[in-house]
């Protein structure tokens, strides 16, 4: 049987830079098998306490190598060095706050007492759901993972871990960290695949008894088909078209300086990045200005390079995408109204480099305005009231989250509660907050991670009727 090679390709210079075996069809038969038998001995054998611990070893282990990990990420995803760094931090921030409302959700104070009555003890409590497996995206591979893996840990399950082929080494740094944590064996497997055939496989388990995944809306929909001839528990974290709102009360420099931010961290490649903003005609011009200084002094380049601000889009087939959808704005009347800016004009030569594009004039007829573009684009629109602007937000398949930007932050609070997005803020954008709950509505997704909420799809429900003997 031929064995699958695995290769990263880097999206700074589009070459190989690593290369995985794949996991054979018997092998991701085993695994299953394997970690239900990890997750009954490590179920039983270990309190929250000892695993809360065991969690915090391991954050220890990973933060002493932060450095390692943010130029892994650099490398593998093409994120400039002076970022990556803060996501291994941001992430081990975000584990440590779960860890720490754990014992409120898992411990004794989780139990939810019945009705009193005499001769009667009543009361419900959270077990372990048994096996998770999470399949995640490469765009923050860190916090994406936590997110799911941490929750699982603490609630006493077993997981397996499936990576993008994109950035390979992030579970192989955390079964390291775990191990090293003193994590009983088997309790974190992963393996690397990129055959949709051989994934489906360990989806379709029935010794899987939980899948979490994160990435495109294509990718969650073959998942939940592959889940659909079982009862399983599938939760997906997926795409998003998230709007902003620019009323015309706000300082203009101030809001473009947020919002190109917003759109285009990360090269725009965020499920929550800001793909969209509608402004109020009577700012419309002067925001349009203001956005064109802060692009202008933007540095497009190696992200190696701790001058760099933009860095390269995964692949050339995403580049070819975000372009596509450009070149879609621009045939229907869009202009192109990004500044002049050399880094932007002189990109390294052989990575998926793309500059950040300023797009004005579009309209609800442009894909760029409909799709998710996952790029360093920034559509504007027009728009002549608060009504206008709240009925494009919800023109949408997606609803991840959305923002409103105003010095009135009574009338946002008006106005967030009309718009249909699973997070929705008010002067800010592109922020999963730990102790808020990550949701997705529409096509954005399905289940909760973060918050006390997170902890829910990785327990099940045991209920205790007890009645005194008869005397």
């Amino acid at each position: 049987m031929s064995v699958e090679t695995i290769t990263t390709i880097s999206p700074s210079t589009n070459r190989p830079i690593l290369t995985r075996t794949g996991v054979t069809a018997d092998e991701l038969q085993r695994l299953p098998q394997v970690a239900q038998e990890a997750y009954r001995s490590f179920s039983r054998s270990t309190t929250l306490e000892q695993r809360q611990e065991i969690v915090s070893r391991a954050l220890d282990v990973l933060e002493k190598k932060k450095d390692e990990l943010a130029l892994e990420i650099t490398t593998q995803m093409g994120r400039p060095i002076s970022y990556t760094g803060v996501e291994v931090m941001t992430a081990i921030k975000r584990s440590r706050y779960l860890t720490r409302i754990s014992s409120s959700i898992l411990g004794k104070d989780g139990v939810v007492p019945g009705e009193e009555e005499k001769g009667f003890r009543r009361y419900i409590q959270r077990k372990p759901i048994g096996v998770a497996l999470i399949i995640f995206a490469w765009n923050y591979p860190y916090l994406i993972l936590v997110n799911s893996l941490i929750p699982a840990i603490l609630a006493g399950n077993a997981v397996i871990l499936k990576p993008s082929p994109q950035t390979p080494t992030i579970v192989e740094q955390f079964a390291s960290a775990f191990a090293e944590a003193g994590l009983p064996k088997n309790v974190i497997q992963y393996f690397h695949c990129g055959s949709p055939t051989l994934l489906e496989t360990v989806v379709r388990s029935p010794l899987v008894n939980h899948i979490c995944f994160t990435g495109s809306v294509a990718g969650g929909l073959a998942v939940q088909r592959a889940a659909s001839d079982r009862i399983v528990n599938v939760g997906l974290e997926l795409g998003g078209n998230d709007p902003a709102y620019v009323r015309d009360d706000v300082d203009a420099a101030w809001v473009a300086e947020e919002i190109v931010d917003g759109a285009i961290f990360n090269s725009g490649q965020s499920c929550c990045a800001i793909e969209r903003v509608y402004v109020h005609e009577n700012i419309y011009d002067t925001f349009i200005a203001e956005v064109r200084k802060v692009l202008s002094n933007y540095r497009v380049g190696d992200p190696l390079d701790r001058q760099t601000q933009i860095g390269p889009v995964i692949s050339r087939r995403a580049k070819e995408t975000i372009n596509s959808h450009i070149s879609d704005a621009l045939k229907k009347g869009a202009r192109d109204e990004t500044p002049a800016n050399e880094t932007f004009e002189n990109p390294p030569a052989d990575g998926n480099y793309i500059k950040p594009t300023l797009l004005t004039g579009v309209n609800h007829d442009m894909v760029v305005m409909t799709e998710e573009t996952f790029g360093p684009v920034i559509p504007v629109m027009r728009v002549a009231s608060d009504e206008e602007a709240i009925k494009l937000m919800n023109s949408s398949e997606f609803g991840l989250t959305a923002s409103v930007w105003t010095k009135d932050v009574t009338k946002a609070e008006d106005l967030i509660e009309q718009i249909e997005a699973g997070t929705v803020f008010i002067n800010r954008s592109d922020y999963p907050s730990p102790d808020l709950a990550w949701t997705g509505w529409k096509n954005s997704g399905r289940g909760v991670t973060l918050s006390k909420f997170g902890f829910e799809q990785f327990v099940k429900l045991k209920s205790y009727h007890v009645k005194d003997y008869p005397k």
